[in-house]
């Protein structure tokens, strides 16, 4: 069966290859020729650019229906969650009123008792903007562009989402990278872990903390 070898560009993930391309995210996550991939990157919304992703052709189907009865066909969504948590200091911001723009689509809402903005968008969405109602803050989400955590541009990324690094996100070793690890641990491991250098234990307590 034939199948199109799609070159990962900064901002793609497993959920918007597939709508762009009509399948399902599931269906081409766990397809065998991804394997070695999904094994790299264990998370579909974490991709690096230049990843290959195999994506079987579309298979058209027939349906053999009496033309004497009538039909109903159920065409099946595929909408994505944006699952945002907000924080203040160690205390999340709780029922607070927000506005969301998504990719231009205006929406409203308030954050849940745990501090979370949770809203269906489309796979293929590229940016959201939560505007929170009473202080006018604004924050910006490039959706898709976090890259795996095992890249260096990866833990840059979900350093800089947790507010411990505003250095640029270039995949590039740094003293404010080492700075930030190291401030990371020893708010989440022990004073004597914090050497400033990803080991795995610093990594997997990233991931649980940040998500993803």
């Amino acid at each position: 069966m034939p199948y199109i070898d799609y070159v990962v560009k900064q901002g793609d993930c497993i959920s918007s290859i597939a709508y762009e391309l009509g399948m399902f995210p599931g269906t081409v996550w766990d397809d065998p020729k991804n394997s070695s991939l999904k094994e790299k990157r264990k998370n579909p919304n974490a991709l690096l650019p230049g990843d290959v992703v195999h994506v079987r052709q579309k298979e058209n189907k027939q349906a053999t229906l009496s033309s004497e009865t009538r039909h109903r066909f159920k065409r099946k969504g595929v909408p994505e969650k944006l699952i945002v948590r907000f924080m203040k200091g160690d205390k999340p911001r709780a029922n607070e009123r927000y506005q969301l723009d998504m990719d231009g689509a205006p929406s409203e809402g308030t954050t849940d008792n745990d501090g979370y903005v949770r809203a269906t968008i489309n796979p293929n969405a590229k940016q959201a903007i939560v505007t929170f109602s009473k202080t006018g803050e604004k924050f910006l989400f490039n959706l898709g562009h976090l890259d795996p955590i095992t890249e260096n541009s990866g833990v840059q990324g979900r350093l800089a989402n947790l507010g411990l690094y505003s250095g640029p996100i270039d995949g590039e070793s740094s003293e404010d990278l080492t700075e930030a690890i190291r401030e990371f641990q020893r708010k989440n491991l022990s004073e004597s872990e914090a050497t400033g250098q990803m080991d795995d234990k610093t990594r997997d307590k990233l991931k649980r903390i940040h998500g993803g």
